[in-house]
């Protein structure tokens, strides 16, 4: 379907005053961002406007009843100096699960796929070159209906608007074990990407930090023995020669870099197994010398190599070398910014478009 998206350009970038290359991620935001409404059943207006702030009621319903969901993935420079985004229709896709749980309007995969590539190429400059930076986009949905009342909104708005990041952990991390505080259980919102679900993780993440570790790593809510994820990423183990994954269960997010690296492990030829696995099965692995590599995957943090995991009732080292994590991880990289050919098909290209900001 063909979409009339109106572009109107800020009469000044700010980029200039913004050293891309070296900021942190949500830091400083871009010139523009894309808007669209959801008014009587139907996704209208796209457009894409100078960033600005958004007048919202008090009583949007995003705000009281939690209706709201976000994706997040990176722009990359390749090439001949051209932007190019990494599989944007998985996270179209992923949306659409999103909003389905949340009782939201599905978004059209294809305006969400425009969206993203005019504005990126509206934002060219913007877009870091450094090693391991980019420009992360971050589109949301959330209802903004004004009402009071326990039911599904009937109206909404999508947004897209991007940051200049530079990477996210240059170091191996430590993941904390939780088994106090849960994430999510078999029938929740574990499998959305919706925003209460981080909200509820702030905390344990503070206790985790305060105790010297960088993320949590969430167990079941049951036994808190079943590993399900980290607080930012999916999450990789090598055992043996083998790798294995936490299996969606539904309380786990379907990570699109979780999906990518097993197509990636599998074409160099590993064996990798989408099961549950329990911490007990870490800990004799560990113990017999079996446990080779972990790393988390996440858009945000790409791949995460593991340092350690514990709680303060156990410590488990992983080895110091991560050789099949750093290859992945630089893989990855050149992929997204062309120095190695693609050969899943994944890097889209940003076409030019004749609006570009004075």
């Amino acid at each position: 379907m063909s979409y009339n998206i109106k572009v109107t350009p800020a009469l000044v970038s700010k980029v200039a005053q913004v050293d891309i290359n070296n900021v942190p991620m949500g830091i400083a935001f871009t010139d523009h961002m894309f808007i669209c409404e959801y008014q009587n059943g139907a996704w209208v207006n796209p457009r894409i406007e100078p960033l600005e702030l958004i007048p919202t009621h008090p009583a949007a319903m995003a705000l009281h009843y939690g209706q709201a969901i976000f994706e997040g993935l990176k722009a990359t420079m390749g090439k001949n100096n051209s932007p190019l985004l990494f599989r944007p229709d998985e996270n179209a896709k992923r949306m659409n699960v999103s909003a389905y749980r949340m009782g939201m309007p599905n978004f059209p995969e294809d305006l969400f796929v425009e969206g993203l590539k005019q504005l990126v190429a509206l934002e060219k400059n913007w877009v870091p070159t450094q090693e391991g930076s980019s420009l992360y986009l971050r589109p949301f949905m959330y209802a903004d209906e004004a009402f009071i009342g326990m039911r599904a909104a009937t109206s909404f708005k999508f947004i897209i608007m991007a940051s200049p990041a530079g990477p996210f952990f240059n170091r191996r991390i430590k993941l904390y074990a939780e088994t106090k505080y849960v994430r999510a259980v078999n029938g929740g919102t574990g499998e959305a990407k919706a925003a209460g679900n981080y909200a509820g993780a702030i905390r344990p993440t503070e206790y985790a930090k305060a105790k010297g570790y960088d993320q949590v790593l969430w167990l079941d809510a049951q036994d808190f023995e079943y590993i399900q994820e980290v607080g930012t990423m999916n999450i990789f183990f090598k055992i043996g020669g083998k790798f294995i994954t936490p299996d969606l269960s539904g309380s786990i997010l379907s990570g699109i870099t979780r999906l990518s690296v097993i197509d990636m492990l599998r074409a160099k030829g590993f064996e990798v197994t989408e099961r549950p696995i329990t911490m007990t099965e870490i800990k004799e692995a560990s113990k017999n010398n079996l446990l080779e590599e972990a790393f988390g995957v996440g858009t945000a943090v790409g791949i995460a190599l593991v340092e350690e995991i514990g709680n303060g009732d156990f410590a488990i080292a992983l080895p110091e070398g991560n050789p099949i994590g750093e290859e992945i991880k630089n893989r990855f990289n050149d992929m997204k910014t062309q120095r190695i050919a693609d050969p899943f098909g994944w890097i889209v290209p940003v076409e030019s478009y004749a609006t570009q900001p004075r």
